[in-house]
């Protein structure tokens, strides 16, 4: 139901996205969109494309008198640092580099030139991520659900990050410091070992978590395998540049212990509500929403640029060769948690539209409230034996 495109290159005029789907009646301004933009460009450890780039979304289409109309919301972010490229004779690229998609993007499309797969690959596509992002953190903001994240580790820099700090708190310490690490101490020595890398020469990456707060349960889907949110929300985050572990809850952990220490206990209080005594699940449970915080933990790995040359091959001349320095930061996990808050938000949006379904958000408000929520009022059950009545 709400699906995007982007287009465009790290070096062309801009880049633009299309959002299809969202619903009608939805205000919307620029603004909303470019304080997005501009947390992404807040990252210790960024290169010099930062100091360039100041950007900002020109809404072309689908917004009119500032409200959402329901038809296609297009998107434009001019690059900055086009102009300084736009007449230059550009140098040939035969020798890829290790860990980008330089040599799978040639054996894919037959490129002649390695700088053809390095222009759309780039991690500058996802600006228009992140303003499509914002549309959709607009969207669920309507209906009190609210997407955040921090980091967690730089390297091997941990955070402290005790059970009474709420994630509201922890959102709100992350975007304190330019590491966005909502514990100060932790902070300050993931800022030490970031410039201790740069000196070497080299790039670190990191974990983050993005969670979600407000959610109602019953989102997602059991039924059908790409209907299962925790796979959604798994695959939205996968597929950000450089991303190659997602989990949801402490997943890893949950794995080394026995069954009766993960599951979360079903507690009834005495208003007839029912919660968990725990959220180890992460939020979801059978692909579906359980109404807990939706706790998701992605794992970066360092960027593939790096100022040290690493082996290759000169694919022109078949001779080893060592790889060249192309600008690039040295540490962009504190980025990747806007752009994961933007993924997450644009396949809980999805979600959540699916759900209530409709065409306006005058519809949809009253729809949301009347959703069924953990309550034994909401949970008749018939309690008569009953058969399959499958014919044999």
């Amino acid at each position: 139901m709400l699906r995007f495109l982007t287009a465009g290159e790290s070096h062309g005029p801009k880049l633009t996205a299309i959002l299809e789907g969202m619903i009608a009646g939805l205000p919307l301004a620029a603004e909303t969109i470019n304080r997005e933009l501009a947390r992404r460009q807040v990252s210790f450890g960024s290169g010099g494309r930062m100091r360039i780039e100041h950007d900002e979304a020109r809404i072309t289409a689908g917004v009119m008198a500032g409200l959402t109309t329901g038809a296609p919301i297009t998107l434009e972010i001019a690059n900055a640092d086009y102009r300084s490229w736009a007449d230059k004779l550009i140098p040939p690229m035969t020798v890829p580099r290790p860990g980008h998609a330089d040599l799978t993007a040639a054996l894919k499309y037959g490129y002649r030139d390695l700088r053809l797969g390095l222009e759309r690959a780039s991690a500058r596509e996802t600006a228009a991520r992140v303003a499509v992002g914002a549309i959709c953190k607009a969207y669920l903001a309507q209906f009190g659900i609210a997407v955040g994240g921090y980091v967690t580790a730089i390297g091997e820099i941990a955070a402290d990050l005790p059970d009474h700090l709420t994630y509201a708190e922890r959102f709100a310490l992350a975007e304190a410091n330019d590491v966005r690490c909502p514990d100060p101490a932790a902070a300050e020595a993931m800022r030490r070992h970031i410039r201790e890398i740069m000196q070497a020469r080299d790039t670190m990456g990191g974990v983050f978590e993005i969670v979600v707060l407000g959610a109602p349960p019953g989102l997602g889907s059991h039924v059908h395998f790409d209907r299962r949110l925790g796979g959604r929300l798994m695959a939205a985050l996968g597929a950000i540049q450089a991303i190659k572990g997602v989990e949801i809850g402490p997943a890893f952990a949950n794995a080394r212990l026995a069954g009766t220490q993960v599951h979360d206990e079903i507690v009834r209080e005495t208003d007839g509500s029912l919660h968990r005594a725990s959220n180890r699940s992460g939020g979801i449970e059978g692909g579906i929403t359980t109404g807990e915080p939706i706790v998701l933990r992605a794992a970066m790995k360092p960027i593939a640029t790096t100022l040290t040359p690493l082996r290759s091959v000169d694919l022109a001349s078949g001779e080893p060769a060592a790889t060249r320095y192309e600008r690039s930061d040295f540490c962009a996990v504190p980025r990747a948690v806007v752009i994961s808050e933007a993924m997450v938000a644009w396949a809980l949006a999805d979600e959540l539209l699916r759900k209530l379904g409709g065409d306006s958000l005058a519809e949809q408000l009253p729809r949301f409230a009347a959703l069924p929520r953990n309550r034994l009022a909401d949970l008749p059950m018939d309690d008569v034996e009953w058969r399959f009545g499958y014919e044999s």
